[in-house]
Order: C-alpha cells, then structure tokens, then sequence
C-alpha cells in the first residue's frame, strides 16, 4: 500500500517516538525528509539525524531525538502544507511561529530552509510544517 504523505508520516513518527520517551526512530528515508530531518538537527530539535544505505534494501533513516530534563524539546510539530491543500507563501509573508521561538520549514527553489532563513534570503516557496 502506498502512503499519501510520507512527511506527515515523519512528523508523526517524531511525536509517537517522544511522548514514549524513545531515544531514536527509523523509518524510510527520501531527499526531502532527510533534508527536513536535517533542518531540524540544525536548529537543535533533534539530537542527529543518519541515513543507511544497505544495498537493494529500501533506504532507512534514524533520528535520534532529544530531550531536556526528561522533556521533549519539540513540543509541537504539525503538518501545513498536504497534499489534499497546499500552502504556498512570499517572502513577506512566511508565518511566524510563537513569535520568533519556533521554526516554519519551507521547501523552496534553493532547498528545505528554515523561515527566517527564506526570509532573509527573499525566498518564498511551501510551507512543509511549524515546530515549536
């Protein structure tokens, strides 16, 4: 059976992991949620993000997840853009998240980028999710 939205699956695989207190997950790895996963251990919601190539097998990727002081750092992490709706936003216009204390990740011309990043650089593109 083929999935709808492998991004949404990620996002959800992530907060299943955290609220039971997981250290890692694996799921099926894509450029795109490589580069979400990427993003986010750039930011430092994750603790480190690999990807497993093992030959004609599916390729694997394992997020290590992090915590402080036995918390989630993300406390909440939601899908925007689907594929039933996308969502689609300038420059200017690229949500905010909890005032500046969060991140939108945007898919743009010039690859998976934070917000603020697309911003600065004038980017505009498709918000993929909003983490907090």
């Amino acid at each position: 059976m083929s999935m709808t939205d492998p991004i949404a699956d990620m996002l959800t695989r992530i907060r299943n992991g955290q609220k039971a207190k997981k250290v890692s997950v694996s799921m099926p790895a894509s450029k795109l949620k490589l580069s979400i996963a990427k993003v986010l251990a750039e930011e430092g919601y994750l603790a480190g993000v690999s990807a497993d190539d093992e030959g004609d097998v599916k390729r694997t990727m394992t997020i290590i997840l992090k915590y402080y002081e036995g918390e989630p750092v993300i406390e909440k992490i939601e899908r925007v853009s689907r594929p039933g709706l996308r969502f689609f936003s300038n420059s200017k216009k690229i949500p905010m998240v909890r005032g500046g204390l969060g991140i939108a990740i945007v898919s743009t011309s010039n690859g998976v980028m934070t917000g603020r990043q697309a911003r600065v650089r004038g980017y505009g593109g498709e918000v993929l999710c909003l983490v907090s």
